[in-house]
């Protein structure tokens, strides 16, 4: 019962963290851009809207060295109940922002401020989340525990993106614009309400206990990370490369180009991003389940190796019709895709001990999610001089793509290790209980 209430605290806050997230990717692509960032260039707007967007990713690794810091000291638990109030704290004061016509250039000063809190909380709560399922997993299952909090992705997103569709169907376009688009990012206090009330009743994680009872707390984690384990961090960074700015782009700016380039309707591209990620429900377990047997580094290579593949044919096939749109954005995103994230959580943790391990899978994958996350900016660009160019667009993301695949041929399988260190605590675990049993029947024999 306890683990099943640690994976649903992970996966809780971690739907709830992104769901903010991505709240504010959809409301970048649909108001902030005319509410907040008016320009005579519309194509400037979006610049300047992404720009902010991208401020989010850039302020992640700060929040991966403040709470990796603290999960590696503190622990794990009261770690994620700060990212969550900050998180959802600045989500609500977005929803009460006035805009740009109301109060001018503080409205988009104040919102690239609360956007920037919103990434340094989100910077310390994917590894926090994913450690506290992995850390907890039973002998043999690591690899679908940390796929759960994964979930989250496409669980938050799904949220964020429904609320909207149901919001803008309820309301004109002008009632949109003035008050409906508030209404998601309000409601995100109450999520955080219930997230937090569900993270309190749970356990530390045994790896962080058995640090702090045996005294084996770093002094600074960061500087540790960097000293011992930089090789990894360096792994992780171009490990995440590649499949980042594809995710970034079939998450986020898939609503700007569908709509601004192919010349589809805001409700089809919604859609088929909606479809994509419902049917990541089904592909991240069950590739975290197969992680578990056939090895992280397996599906992970299978699943760059595709997407680098179809990169070109994604952007040639997208704007052939409504029907290949969803297609292929079903097939990137809802199945490769999410079989590269099914393993990402569980496989960049097992690279780091115990003592460092929330800084260093923290600090590792946010530092490459802020290089990613300025994906739009450069796309918008990208699209202003080449229009939707099938071959500028796809070979981007096949550049980033191969220095994923080189390194992560060149990266240790680390189920193995886990298979090694799982093995060597059970003969350590026969072994005290064989010497219990002897002591017992020592002391049995000498009574008698």
């Amino acid at each position: 019962m306890k683990k099943n209430r640690v994976l649903f605290a992970s996966l809780a806050g971690s739907v709830i963290e992104w769901y903010d997230f991505y709240l504010y990717g959809t409301a970048t692509a649909l108001v902030f851009s005319t509410l907040f960032f008016p320009n005579h260039d519309p194509t400037v707007s979006v610049l300047i809207a992404f720009a902010t967007f991208g401020a989010g990713y850039a302020a992640r690794p700060i929040g991966s060295i403040i709470f990796g810091h603290m999960g590696d000291k503190i622990g794990r638990k009261a770690t994620l109940m700060i990212t969550l109030i900050g998180m959802g704290g600045s989500s609500f004061l977005i929803g009460l922002l006035p805009t740009y016509a109301q109060i001018g250039i503080w409205a988009p000063v104040i919102l690239v401020v609360l956007r920037l809190l919103q990434g340094i909380a989100l910077g310390g709560e994917w590894g926090g989340a994913v450690l506290l399922a992995t850390e907890s997993a039973p002998k043999g299952v690591r690899g679908l525990y940390g796929s759960i909090p994964q979930l989250g992705v496409p669980l938050g997103l799904v949220a964020g993106t429904f609320s909207f569709t149901i919001i803008s169907s309820l309301t004109t376009n002008a009632q949109f614009l003035a008050w409906g688009w508030r209404i998601p990012f309000l409601f995100s206090i109450v999520l955080i309400g219930l997230a937090l009330w569900i993270r309190s009743g749970i356990d530390e994680t045994p790896a962080f206990q058995k640090q702090k009872d045996s005294g084996e707390i770093v002094k600074i984690p960061i500087v540790q990370t960097f000293k011992t384990n930089w090789r990894n961090l360096l792994q992780i960074i171009g490990l995440k490369i590649g499949d980042g700015f594809f995710n970034v782009f079939l998450m986020s700016y898939v609503l700007v180009f569908a709509t601004t380039y192919l010349g589809y309707s805001r409700d089809t591209a919604l859609l088929a991003l909606t479809i994509s990620c419902a049917t990541m429900l089904l592909t991240i377990p069950i590739m975290g389940y197969l992680s578990d047997f056939i090895g992280r580094k397996v599906i992970y290579i299978g699943g760059v190796v595709l997407m680098l593949l179809l990169s070109v044919p994604y952007f040639v096939l997208v704007g052939q019709s409504v029907t290949l749109f969803f297609i292929m954005q079903v097939a990137l995103l809802g199945v490769i895709w999410a079989a590269i994230f099914a393993t990402q959580g569980t496989f960049f943790s097992e690279l780091f001990p115990a003592n460092i391990r929330y800084t260093g899978l923290s600090f590792g994958y946010q530092f490459a999610a802020a290089i990613v996350g300025f994906g739009p900016m450069i796309w918008t660009a990208m699209a202003a001089k080449y229009g939707a160019n099938s071959w500028v667009f796809g070979g981007f993301m096949m550049g980033g793509l191969a220095i994923s695949l080189i390194i992560a041929l060149f990266t240790a399988d680390t189920r193995k290790v886990t298979q090694y260190e799982e093995l060597e605590e059970l003969e350590i675990e026969q072994a005290t209980s064989s010497k219990l049993v002897d002591s017992l029947t020592l002391n049995k024999t000498v009574k008698e």
